[in-house]
């Protein structure tokens, strides 16, 4: 720990006394304290007691903007009315009704309308379920067995893609996995569009499975000619082609990543969004496809291959209820439009700040997510016009970089009243005007604090 870092720690001790003491009580329940990775921070989570629109208040009376934005799953911010409102109608109804019901219909029937790729839907509780389903999916249909996927990509913590995440391009995101599962996927360098061709040469991999918008949330894009040419390549070799939308999807338009950039998948996993902000995600394809979870399906050699799936609480009615209000308002396309202006505002303030500062670094980001990169100016990429990066640029920089400053970001963020998921922004459709004057204020407070403190670099 370094003597800047300690003085943050001292800081929050005295400003979060609340939070401290719950921290302390989780500590002798909850391994690590908090219930997500995400939301480990030093000295101590800060814990937060309501939230509406782009705001959220924590335990000790602190007021923050919120990026974090439920892990990006509020599009419309927190607590909406109308997401409220469904969800109350819905209650009294009964919260597991052990039997289906026409909202799961309905639901379902907005997402096959809204993602281009969408011709049948699979309902799950999370996105790495959703991950799992798509796989299994996709090595019934093909027959095979092995996956590609791209280093830096995340798709959950499931053990078969689990891989692959940092600097090391082979190396197990968490102990506990097996080997032989692990062997199962192979990993390519991110956006290296001839490694995937030598891959799949072979045509003994099942899928290919990639977040669309670019890999760790976006953090590499990887953009809509890299894209094309992977639909290319999975069609001529027989392999499925999975899009991961879990983050992308209705943020990066209506109908995600695929619509945006035109380039349509065989698979595509959702999350966040589609659930309205409750727990929720699903696999959606091709109709040919998806019937590999029909009854009595059989394979090309006439043997029976029915992918089976059971979950307790998939398509809930309260969660089906929300979702279905959240796409409604998705399907008018104005929440996307909203939140992708409002990010553009973000970053445009959050440079301008940068350039009047002595620190070095970049801001960039596609429609409503934004980065905030620092690092020497020589390990910063170039930033286009309509805020992003080359595809190219080395992702490993990016990520050493990026594990470099990021938990004294946060920090500095909170103390200054907002909270950042790492060194990026969700923004949602609540953000306002107001809300980006706000944190750019907060943003060059900050950076003082950080520069004074020896913890980022100068330019």
């Amino acid at each position: 720990m370094t003597t800047g870092s300690q003085a943050f720690f001292e800081e929050c001790n005295a400003r979060f006394p609340r939070s401290r003491q719950l921290a302390e009580r989780a500590a002798r329940v909850i391994p690590r304290l908090v219930t997500h990775d995400g939301r480990h921070m030093l000295p101590f989570p800060i814990y937060v007691e309501r939230a509406k629109g782009s705001r959220k208040w924590d335990v000790d009376g602190h007021e923050y903007v919120d990026y974090a934005g439920g892990h990006g799953a509020l599009l419309l911010g927190h607590s909406h009315p109308d997401i409220l409102a469904a969800i109350q109608q819905a209650l009294p109804l009964g919260t597991h009704l052990g039997s289906s019901h026409e909202r799961e219909i309905r639901w379902a029937e907005l997402i096959t309308q809204l993602v281009p790729s969408g011709e049948r839907v699979e309902f799950t509780m999370s996105g790495t379920e959703a991950v799992m389903m798509a796989v299994r999916i996709a090595r019934a249909f093909t027959g095979r067995d092995r996956l590609v996927k791209l280093q830096g990509h995340f798709h959950g913590w499931y053990d078969n893609v689990y891989v692959g995440l940092a600097d090391v391009i082979d190396a197990p995101a968490s102990a506990g996995i097996s080997p032989a599962i692990l062997g199962t996927a192979t990993v390519v360098p991110c956006n290296d569009i001839e490694a995937i061709r030598r891959t799949l040469a072979q045509r003994d991999v099942a899928a290919v499975i990639l977040e669309p918008g670019g890999a760790s949330a976006s953090t590499l894009p990887v953009g809509a000619r890299i894209l094309e040419q992977l639909r290319e390549e999975t069609r001529r070799t027989g392999t499925l082609l999975i899009f991961d939308e879990v983050i992308t999807g209705f943020r990066y338009s209506p109908g995600g990543a695929q619509q945006y950039y035109g380039v349509i998948p065989d698979l595509t996993t959702l999350g966040k969004i589609v659930g309205g902000g409750m727990p929720a995600a699903a696999v959606t394809g091709r109709a040919e496809i998806m019937a590999t979870l029909e009854y009595g399906h059989k394979n090309a050699a006439g043997q029976p291959s029915r992918v089976t799936h059971t979950g307790t609480y998939n398509a809930n009615p309260v969660t089906a209820a929300a979702a279905i209000a959240m796409l409604e308002r998705v399907a008018t396309g104005l929440p996307t439009e909203r939140a992708t202006a409002a990010s553009q505002s973000l970053r445009l303030a959050l440079s301008e700040v940068l350039a009047r500062s002595e620190a070095a670094g970049c801001i960039y980001g596609e429609r409503s997510i934004c980065h905030i990169h620092l690092a020497p100016q020589e390990r910063c990429p170039k930033v286009g016009e309509d805020g992003a990066i080359p595809p190219e640029f080395p992702l490993v920089t990016l990520l050493r970089d990026k594990a470099a400053v990021s938990a004294d970001l946060k920090r500095a963020m909170l103390l200054e009243g907002v909270d950042l998921l790492s060194d990026h922004a969700w923004v949602s459709a609540a953000h306002t005007s107001d809300d980006v004057e706000w944190t750019a204020q907060a943003f060059a407070r900050a950076l003082k604090r950080l520069l004074a403190a020896g913890l980022i670099p100068r330019r």
